[in-house]
């Protein structure tokens, strides 16, 4: 394979890695047009426009009262598992929710010196729409990691959508939809479901934020929405980056590269090696593996468009490109992994030693999957209970306490020249 190498003490490596980690894909006008048709025809047609956009994309064609799935095939589905996936499932979603537990924002208050009661109320959201993936790939790992912590937070009507191409039924994804709490099920996906949660139609309620990964035309739909629904996040594909000092397996380090490649030919594996000659070693483990995964021509297409390889001389030099990077999942193949953490200041996650693959992230050990990408972890955070829930101010004063504080907000409100806020807080006023 031939896959970018880049030395971090060249002259020229900050082009190159910026060259490497170029993505925005959601800036194609073509795309944003399409989505953008797709969304109003959604708003004036309602579900005969779900119906058209199915028939079109998924190649199935249904009445709407085929969209809705009910509770009893969703049961279905959780009874008819293997016992080995009911196993498998009924572990990750009570890691997940064990971990999200502790999420929980509590609602607080306290009296200030003047004999007023100031505070936080903590509540969750009502209504929430969680988009699952169905086309190349299903995911079941996604229904549980959106659909338990707002479980946590108390939400109270959780609809899920979900693209079924050709009409055909992921049962593993509606047997960890039924084990997740979902209340509704949609069997519509692409920009058209993002619109349908976003302004409702008759069949899908209209809900208060969307979360859940998806293509660029989910993403870029995600994107135009917002404001009318919140959103978890505008996703890029998936990245990896690996530390390594050189001292892992190299087929270990091999196959966490192919972890997050073969998920689609734009999603990114880089490697940071202390040791030039361990990368030699890693790509030779690469050529032999290749061949003995399932989806090799996807894993290959994304080492060589999207892949890299950093040889970098110090620690302070791979954190200092790992920072650059703020990427999506971070491992530490390090020795003393636990030195490095304080030092990582943007990741999505941090997979700490030898023994913490990515992949058990993806599933089973408890924080959440749903991660920001191209570089977004400088400014936000991993999917969690707090999405889920908002936060409102509370503000009650004592007759004396209002009095002690309308002198300075009336000062404050006349320099705005704002004379009915002054007045107002002036009337507070003891005496007066």
């Amino acid at each position: 394979m031939n896959i970018t190498t880049l030395d971090a003490s060249s002259a020229d490596f900050d082009q190159a890695l910026d060259d490497l980690l170029k993505w925005d894909e959601t800036q194609d006008a073509s795309i944003s047009q399409t989505v953008s048709s797709i969304i109003e025809a959604v708003r004036q047609q309602g579900d005969s426009a779900l119906l058209s956009y199915t028939q079109q994309f998924d190649q199935w064609s249904e009445s709407s009262d085929d969209l809705l799935l009910s509770r009893e095939q969703l049961e279905q589905a959780w009874k008819q598992l293997p016992e080995e996936q009911s196993r498998a499932l009924t572990t990750a979603a009570d890691r997940i929710r064990a971990y999200a537990e502790h999420q929980k924002m509590q609602s607080w208050d306290f009296v200030d010196e003047f004999g007023n009661t100031l505070g936080q109320k903590v509540t969750p959201l009502e209504r929430v729409g969680v988009y699952v993936p169905g086309g190349k790939a299903a995911y079941p790992s996604s229904v549980l990691m959106n659909v338990i912590p707002a479980k946590v937070a108390g939400v109270a009507e959780i609809v899920m959508v979900t693209p079924t191409p050709k009409g055909e039924l992921n049962q593993l994804v509606l047997a960890a939809a039924f084990l997740a709490g979902v209340d509704k099920v949609i069997r519509v996906g692409g920009a058209q479901a993002v619109a349908a949660l976003a302004y409702g139609t008759e069949v899908v309620p209209a809900v208060d934020k969307i979360v859940g990964p998806g293509n660029i035309f989910v993403a870029t739909a995600k994107k135009q929405v917002f404001g009318q629904v919140g959103i978890d996040m505008v996703a890029g594909p998936s990245e990896i980056l690996i530390i390594c000092d050189g001292k892992t397996n190299p087929d270990w380090i091999a196959m966490d590269l192919f972890s997050q490649a073969e998920h689609d030919e734009n999603a990114q594996s880089i490697l940071i090696s202390l040791d030039a000659g361990f990368i030699d070693a890693v790509k030779k483990s690469m050529d032999r593996l290749l061949s003995t995964m399932e989806r090799s021509n996807v894993i290959k297409a994304s080492l060589e468009s999207r892949g890299g390889f950093i040889y970098a001389a110090t620690s302070e030099q791979a954190i200092e490109i790992a920072n650059k990077i703020a990427p999506e999942h971070l491992e530490l193949s390090v020795d003393n992994a636990e030195a490095w953490v304080s030092q990582i200041k943007h990741a999505g996650a941090i997979f700490m030693g030898r023994y913490t693959p990515e992949a058990l992230g993806d599933y089973c050990a408890g924080p959440n999957h749903v991660l920001p990408t191209s570089g977004t972890a400088r400014f936000s955070s991993p999917l969690g209970v707090y999405d889920f829930q908002k936060r409102s101010s509370i503000i009650n004063c004592s007759q004396s306490g209002a009095s002690d504080l309308s002198a300075t907000a009336s000062i404050l409100a006349r320099g705005e020249a704002l004379t009915a806020h002054a007045r107002s807080a002036e009337y507070r006023k003891l005496g007066d």
